[in-house]
């Protein structure tokens, strides 16, 4: 299909959180968003990096409603203490984009709650944060909630037995915190179908965008740091790799629990359109066991759910 950032409806009255939002994909998701009308809080674990996101946005669009707000996905109590100040402000959420990630670190790194760094940082404290802010999504009458997947869930895994990565390969521990975010967007568009939520759930991938993820992920001597650095014609230009994201949570044709990407070869970049699915992500029984290893794992339970038939 053919999408562009003028394709954006207008979002006035509508209030998004991004997470990762001070560069990169996030940066421009939340730019668009604001462009657009949206009042977006940018989430992200710089406050200086924020500060510049807010000012670098407010150069395009004077009059943007845009916050920054602390948070650290590597700490679970960092997640409940943003959760904790936005239910305090009590304002419906509109749009939640589950962005923030990191790649392939060469070395085994945790999180301060002892997770294998990507599975910790990717996917537990996204499920987190959007289970803590349920009832602001559903004080919002059509609010979606879009998960970030990646080309590197087709060979992801979900190992419940090995969920830490442990002996640790680094492609292989994204790949099943991708496939995992993958199947926790298909999983969440099931409960909240099943449990009358009213939130709808969509999955994106950007294809391979001009970030610095892969560099800042694998280190510059990395083969494949090397080709971002030096072949950028291969990469998809940032705000291009950020439109299935935009489709997602704002296009009206934009199918509940479906999942966006670009269409071009190998979808690396190209027109936003329908990504192509693993089939480990369509298996509803391992993604309900991972939904509820996952409740174990973070302590924090959806509140109520019931699982869909």
């Amino acid at each position: 299909m053919t999408y562009s950032e003028r394709d954006i409806p207008d979002l006035s009255g509508k209030t998004a959180v991004v997470t990762g939002a001070t560069g990169g994909l996030g940066y421009e998701t939340a730019r668009m968003l604001a462009v657009h009308g949206a009042r977006v809080i940018l989430a992200g674990r710089n406050a200086e990096k924020g500060r510049k996101a807010i000012s670098d946005i407010r150069t395009v669009a004077a009059n943007a409603d845009i916050a920054f707000e602390l948070v650290d996905l590597g700490s679970l109590a960092s997640v409940a203490a943003l959760s904790d100040r936005l239910i305090s402000a009590g304002e419906p959420l509109d749009i939640l984009v589950n962005n923030a990630g990191v790649m392939t670190p060469p070395t085994r790194k945790i999180t301060s709650d002892g997770f294998e760094l990507q599975f910790g940082t990717n996917y537990l404290s996204h499920f987190a944060l959007t289970a803590r802010l349920l009832p602001l999504l559903r004080a919002s009458p059509n609010a979606r909630v879009v998960s970030l997947s990646s080309v590197a869930a087709r060979q992801g895994k979900i190992d419940l037995s090995n969920l830490q990565s442990e002996p640790y390969t680094p492609m292989v521990a994204y790949g099943q915190s991708k496939l995992a975010c993958l199947m926790f967007a298909f999983e969440l568009q099931r409960r909240s179908q099943a449990n009358n939520w009213g939130v709808t759930s969509l999955a994106a991938h950007p294809g391979v965008a001009r970030t610095d993820l892969i560099v800042n992920g694998m280190g510059e001597q990395n083969p494949a740091a090397f080709a971002r650095r030096y072949l950028t014609f291969l990469f998809a230009p940032v705000p291009q790799a950020a439109l299935p994201t935009l489709f997602a949570a704002t296009a009206a044709d934009a199918v509940p629990g479906a999942y966006y990407g670009p269409k071009g070869l190998m979808e690396v970049r190209g027109k936003v359109g329908v990504a192509t699915t693993p089939n480990a992500a369509l298996d509803v029984a391992l993604a309900q066991r991972l939904w509820d290893e996952t409740e174990k794992l973070t302590g924090v339970p959806f509140p109520g759910t019931v699982r869909a038939a």
